[in-house]
């Protein structure tokens, strides 16, 4: 069983999706794309204990808060519309249109056996290999192995203004289309289905607690125990009296207060104020009654919740083990499993995950979880302004080869996949350099100039010049913005690069270290030279670096190309004493990620102590 497509209309940021979800798959993009979305969406139409909320939706459920219809025109304006060669038509469809709804539908694929006999009469023919619904007339292309059966449900939620309250309620798809009236898939339904969702640090904190719907209580049920202890245990604390010892200081001060009562209320109005453990009915005695946890080498034991988070995530993950274990069908969603726990357990994670459930939906920002899952079984996320959610399929370049890709993933590739603005630079020293670079100019001027961690964007070292229009294109075709930063290429080469980028960043020299150099303030590099520990062999070859500064540091550049020399050397600097091309760079790379200031302004260029004309931004208008 595996939940094969995913529709969403009008829910929290999307306005509308349609998603084709894997067998097993993790869900990646920038934060605030829609991947929580997604698994809240299928949780929803699938889970069996969401319904139980009441209301089971809000406001904040709505695609950007909108439940209502907007007031319909004014007749006086209809009639001015149509009088100046408008239409009435639009408003008249207003005027009759319903209030906004959340739709949700899921097509559910490669049922079971009990799945198939408990939803006979709204099974339908799902193509796997068109990822549409077989209606060919034909009966007998459903033998085909690709065709599976399934089952579409869907989830409506909406405003009722008569009781001015939110609804929701789950149906089979099919009914509502094609019966007479909608018919409700039940908690019951869901049950069969088997959906499971571990939210990122929301859980724990009622894992082992009895409250209903929590993860020992869904244990409990699936392994039809009962504990008949509710009885017994409410008789117990019945009989505790708590700190009536009259030295403890409490029951003194109650006996002054029933006192008091006395003379304005008779004892048929209630009198004797006494303590008790807690509010004897059952329902309170499950949101109380918890699991303690011995911790370290004694006999102390604590709250399960009071453990570390690592600890309390990888228990929550024992508990679900033991639910899908149980179940054997289950379709299993989690956020985030890298929180607080080390790599090697996150991957451990999701090696246990995958072979317990049929189907396994993660999201995740760590590269030690995402480099556990194939290249198709990534599912890469872009929403744009308007709501609509879309999914891309990662497509490797000619120059990106599979074994290259799994090599360099978490070096060279996650990075860029979880950004939603990535520059691309040509070597070790410009994605080293170029970023303190820009920090240190907005420490120094942040009305100027912002860091790239700022403007969200992930610098990629591409390996060379020949790689970068293949790696600006791999991001490019994500959905991603491309950016790049280059020494001088020859003209085929800039053709390809702007082929892929929106913005290119390339100074004249054949080196950025000589573009550095030739750039900078010689205060700027003769203090430098003071805190460098210099090697053996330049320190014998440059015994008073100072009075050879430049010449000693192109040296010194040379040799610890792509280790932060350069970008050590452009922590320390002034603003002046930048070189200017980066400066103008910082500049035009701020003004592609930010839009502009009210008023059609623009951000003001940098102010420079020297200029360098030959020191240019190629490519960025």
């Amino acid at each position: 069983m595996r939940a094969c497509r995913l529709t969403i209309k009008n829910f929290r940021g999307v306005k509308s999706a349609t998603l084709l979800l894997p067998k097993h798959g993790v869900l990646i993009g920038d934060n605030n794309t829609g991947k929580t979305t997604i698994l809240e969406a299928l949780d929803l139409v699938l889970g069996p204990d969401r319904l139980n909320r009441q209301p089971p939706i809000d406001e904040h459920d709505f695609f950007r808060g909108i439940y209502l219809l907007k007031p319909a025109a004014p007749p006086a304006e209809a009639a001015e519309a149509v009088e100046g060669g408008g239409e009435a038509g639009p408003l008249a469809e207003e005027a009759a249109a319903e209030p906004p709804k959340i739709e949700i539908e899921v097509t559910v694929a490669d049922l079971t056996e009990e799945q198939k006999g408990k939803f006979g009469n709204y099974i339908e023919f799902w193509d796997g290999a068109t990822d549409t619904f077989y209606d060919e007339p034909n009966p007998a292309g459903v033998d085909a192995a690709t065709i599976t059966e399934a089952l579409r449900v869907a989830f409506l939620g909406w405003y009722d203004a008569e009781e001015d309250d939110f609804e929701g309620k789950t149906y089979f798809a099919r009914s509502l289309t094609e019966g007479d009236r909608p018919e409700p898939f039940s908690k019951k339904h869901k049950q069969v289905c088997g959906f499971l969702y571990l939210r990122s640090l929301r859980t724990g904190s009622r894992a082992l607690s009895l409250e209903r719907g929590s993860l020992l209580d869904i244990i409990l049920r699936l392994k039809e125990v009962r504990p008949q202890m509710w009885e017994a245990t409410l008789g117990t604390l019945a009989g505790i009296s708590v700190a009536s010892d009259p030295k403890l200081g409490i029951s003194p001060v109650l006996e002054s207060i029933n006192t008091a009562l006395k003379k304005y209320v008779p004892k048929e109005w209630g009198v004797e104020p006494h303590l008790k453990v807690s509010n004897l009915t059952r329902e309170h005695l499950r949101k109380v009654i918890t699991a303690f946890i011995a911790t370290g080498h004694g006999d102390h034991a604590a709250p399960f919740y009071r453990q570390g988070t690592g600890t309390i995530n990888m228990l929550v993950l024992a508990m679900l083990s033991q639910i899908a274990q149980d179940k054997q069908n289950v379709i299993f969603a989690m956020e985030e499993p890298e929180t607080a726990i080390p790599p090697y357990a996150q991957k451990r994670i999701v090696h246990e995950v995958r072979k317990l459930a049929s189907q396994t939906l993660f999201t995740s920002h760590s590269p030690y979880v995402l480099e556990e899952f194939a290249v198709e079984e990534t599912v890469v996320l872009g929403r744009d302004g308007e709501g609509v959610l879309g999914q891309k399929a990662i497509t490797l370049p000619n120059n990106v080869k599979l074994k290259r890709y799994r090599q360099q993933f978490r070096t060279r590739f996650c990075e860029g996949l979880l950004a939603r603005r990535v520059l691309v630079a040509e070597g070790a020293t410009e994605s080293s350099a170029f970023p303190v670079a820009c920090r240190r100019l907005a420490e120094l001027k942040p009305d100027t100039y912002a860091s790239l961690e700022a403007l969200g964007v992930c610098i990629v070292d591409a390996g060379g010049e020949t790689d970068i229009p293949g790696m600006a294109k791999l991001y490019r075709d994500l959905g991603k913005r491309a950016f790049a930063i280059c020494d001088k290429q020859s003209d085929p080469n800039k053709a390809l690069i702007e082929a892929q980028v929106e913005l290119l960043l390339m100074h004249e020299e054949k080196g950025f270290e000589a573009m550095v150099l030739k750039g900078a303030m010689e205060a700027a590099l003769k203090r430098f030279t003071k805190v460098i520990d210099w090697p053996q062999d330049l320190a014998q070859k440059y015994p008073d670096p100072e009075a050879q500064a430049a010449a000693a540091l192109t040296d010194y550049f040379a040799k610890s190309k792509g280790n932060w020399g350069i970008a050590d050397f452009l922590a320390q600097c002034s603003e002046a004493e930048i070189p200017r091309w980066l400066r103008d760079a910082a500049v035009k790379l701020k003004d592609a990620c930010l839009p502009a200031p009210a008023g059609g302004g623009q951000a003001a260029a940098p102010a420079a102590a020297e200029e360098h004309p030959e020191a240019v931004v190629d490519g960025a208008d």
